[in-house]
């Protein structure tokens, strides 16, 4: 349709004294197909042609000539109909030629997508795992337009929250490991975090040992270096199993203990030359006044780091590892003030790149049960979270196929499960909070992933029905059986006689099916999957009212293949866009 689209915009150039880029805006989608493909309003037109805009619309129409397209007079606007053999082939073909590439760009963008941004006193939890979905999605859609992206992540491995575990270890741990207590080895830091925030109400002392623990560290004392090694080791080796779980790859990490030095130095070299100031209590800070942002502490009077030191630092490191054109932080929304101030400083210090960098802003996840905090101890953890969605999904699917075997009943269950959370957490815009709820997600009905899935499947199952190669014939000439290749389909249905895609839901398939170029582009311009997502629902949708109204393998074999050759397209697409949201298909359900 976009092909359409811009001829439609040159050819009518020659007939209105505006430009194309004037007309591309001004061309429009109507809200009723049956008022055509596309309307153009001639109300600009007007004072120029000093003609009503209907009377414009009625001379433009009698002259308008296109191949393929008719104009039409409805009022003041100008409606184009395309014919819809032109626009089933058009498609059709486009798509069978490119396969899984259609709709792939080619920008050449250098992009770093930061995600998820652990502290290491804790297990990733549920909003570790909707930035991680955001984060690995928005990589694969800007890939998928041909930019150049890195996932790079920072891991928080320092600081006063750091120091609240290992104090609760040194006083509680008795020599404990996570092998001794049988306990993953990031919740086991995570238990003693816990118990930190129970010990404090009791004991408010710690505070000021939490404090000095943090001097002693930045000063380098060997038994609390040793003792942060050992923590810290573990929160990161638990980190690697849930990112592999997840199928999650970072490229790098940056420690924020190995650039916070190098922040100081940042901030200090621009206290020397009049940047920055000290306040009162002897703490570097940035004036923002003029900006609205206040006085924001970049060094404490103690001479600490706060974290946006190692931000600052960070981003400079990141720009001469990487020499990249746009920076993303996926971060929760409840830093929107933090990343404000950080470009803000980073404009101070007269960095090029501080309009390159976009905070990806998303909101929270709860649970049915209420929401999450984890210094209570009552937060649901990743790992805990798709185990638990498993194990739904795998009692399904037991009892819809009892006589399944266990290997194909394990990939199937692992498939479906994070088909049904990745597609929940991501259908929803970023900066929304949202309630996950595990059963609905793995509805096989609603815009859930296993829908979708399913939908995808239901294309396999018809073509794994089919026993006769479309269009071809035996030795003998006559057409027969020829048990039929999956692989062999979309080459012998790339001479099926699309014509025949005449009807209504035809037409309404085909246009579904072209929306997805459009949808992929303004879903990475817009860093916006949850448009990816409503969209492969919406087309799961469309195929599967089609497959209800046509009984395709029952129509003669010229009509057969033209509508085989339609919804091979389908399962393309829903391929390549599942795959953008990480989703695994499945060609069996």
């Amino acid at each position: 349709m976009d092909r359409f689209r811009q001829e439609i915009v040159e050819a009518l150039e020659a007939y209105v004294p505006i430009t194309s880029e004037e007309i591309d805006q001004a061309l429009e989608v109507p809200p009723d197909p049956k008022l055509g493909d596309y309307a153009f309003p001639c109300f600009p037109l007007a004072k120029a042609l000093k003609k009503a805009p209907a009377d414009i619309a009625k001379d433009i129409a009698s002259r308008f000539t296109m191949p393929n397209v008719t104009a039409k007079a409805v009022g003041p606007y100008l409606n184009f109909f395309i014919e819809k053999k032109a626009i089933a082939e058009s498609v059709i073909k486009e798509i069978q030629k490119q396969g899984e590439t259609y709709g792939r760009q080619h920008n050449k963008s250098v992009v770093l997508v930061e995600s998820p941004g652990p502290n290491t006193n804790k297990p990733l939890h549920l909003g570790h795992l909707r930035n991680i979905l955001l984060g690995s999605t928005i990589t694969n859609i800007l890939r998928f337009y041909g930019n150049d992206v890195h996932i790079v992540n920072v891991v928080n491995d320092r600081g006063v929250h750091i120091c609240k575990s290992m104090l609760a270890y040194q006083k509680f741990g008795n020599g404990l490991t996570p092998e001794k207590a049988k306990r993953k080895s990031d919740y086991f830091v995570g238990d003693f975090y816990v118990k930190y925030a129970q010990a404090e109400k009791d004991h408010p002392e710690y505070e000021q040992e939490i404090q000095q623990m943090l001097v002693k560290w930045e000063d380098g004392d060997p038994e609390t270096i040793a003792l942060w090694k050992k923590m810290n080791s573990w929160a990161v080796e638990g980190f690697k199993q849930t990112y592999k779980t997840l199928n999650f790859n970072i490229e790098r990490d940056y420690y924020e203990s190995d650039t916070y030095r190098h922040g100081k130095d940042i901030i200090l070299d621009g206290l020397k030359k009049g940047i920055f100031q000290k306040d009162e209590e002897g703490a570097v800070i940035a004036d923002l006044e003029k900006q609205g942002l206040g006085k924001k502490v970049l060094l404490r009077g103690n001479g600490t780091s706060v974290y946006i030191t190692q931000d600052i630092y960070m981003a400079k490191k990141r720009q001469e590892d990487y020499k990249f054109n746009e920076m993303i932080y996926v971060v929760g929304n409840e830093q929107e003030f933090h990343f404000k101030v950080l470009f803000e400083v980073f404009r101070l210090l007269g960095w090029k790149f501080a309009d390159s960098c976009y905070h990806f802003s998303y909101g929270m996840v709860e649970l049915p049960e209420g929401k999450m905090k984890s210094r209570e101890g009552n937060v649901v953890d990743i790992d805990e979270l798709i185990e638990g969605v498993m194990e739904i999904a795998k009692a399904e699917l037991k009892e819809r196929y009892p006589e399944l075997a266990k290997p194909e009943l394990e990939r199937r269950t692992k498939a479906i499960a994070m088909a049904a959370i990745r597609f929940f957490f991501l259908k929803f815009d970023p900066p929304k909070n949202f309630v996950y709820n595990p059963k609905e997600s793995l509805s096989f009905e609603g815009e859930t992933g296993p829908y979708v899935l399913y939908a995808y499947a239901r294309i396999c199952s018809i073509f794994s029905k089919l026993g006769e190669k479309p269009g071809q014939k035996d030795n003998a000439g006559h057409k027969g059986r020829q048990g039929l290749q999956k692989a062999d389909i979309s080459a012998d249905l790339s001479h099926a006689d699309l014509s025949l895609l005449t009807t209504e839901p035809d037409r309404k398939l085909v246009t579904t099916l072209s929306a997805f170029k459009d949808i992929a582009e303004e879903a990475a311009a817009r860093r916006k999957p949850s448009l990816l997502a409503h969209y492969l629902f919406e087309l799961a949708t469309a195929f599967t009212e089609y497959y209800h109204l046509n009984p395709i393998l029952k129509e003669n074999p010229e009509l057969r293949d033209a509508r085989l050759a339609l919804i091979d397209c389908v399962r393309t697409v829903l391929k390549t866009g599942l795959n953008l949201l990480d989703i695994e298909v499945l060609e069996e359900m």
